[in-house]
């Protein structure tokens, strides 16, 4: 990847980024959902750090998980899912 696309991806990431954090806070969930979201959050920012184009991916998986509302289920038993 040229370093114009990944300063471009860099960007992208940022601001989904951004965008998930914000979701997540206006979310009518129960505190210990919330938190555990959160957590997955900071896991995809620290895998930004080591590997851009893998921290997008799972960013993406995140935000399709957080639209369709699928997050309930793993948020509630505190499960977060670890760095790759």
């Amino acid at each position: 990847m040229d370093r114009d696309s990944q300063l471009e991806l860099y960007g992208l990431v940022a601001d989904r980024l951004k965008e998930a954090h914000a979701k997540v806070r206006t979310l009518q969930v129960p505190e210990g959902v919330r938190m555990a979201l959160t957590r997955k959050l900071l896991v995809i920012t620290a895998a930004a750090k080591h590997d851009l184009t893998y921290a997008a991916r799972r960013l993406d998986q995140f935000m399709i998980e957080l639209d369709s509302e699928r997050f309930s289920a793993d948020a509630d038993q505190g499960r977060t899912e670890g760095t790759h």
